[in-house]
């Protein structure tokens, strides 16, 4: 993880509390707590990102009339699972 300078911020014992139990042994609770509001960040930049492709197909859709067949669509996305299932069960890749 990169160094980052994060605001300190409060947080209700009870949270700290459940926080540090479930904190890594490895790491303090801070380290903890800046890892999960990266993947937080990350999270909500891909579903905004998901969000946005959906609006502009959408619009796409709105402006032309024109769509994709759903066994297309279907078909294009069990190909891309397919593909990654292999990927990731083949160790030479």
């Amino acid at each position: 993880m990169n160094s980052r300078i994060v605001t300190t911020f409060d947080v209700e014992p009870e949270l700290r509390a459940e926080l540090e139990s479930v904190a890594d042994a490895d790491g303090p609770v801070s380290t903890s707590a800046a890892d999960g509001a990266c993947r937080a960040v990350e999270r909500c930049r891909v579903q905004g990102e998901f969000y946005a492709r959906g609006d502009i197909a959408w619009q796409e859709y709105l402006r032309t009339g024109v769509s994709q067949p759903l066994a297309e669509v279907f078909d294009r996305i069990q190909a891309r699972i397919d593909a990654r299932r292999r990927e990731l069960q083949d160790p030479n890749t």
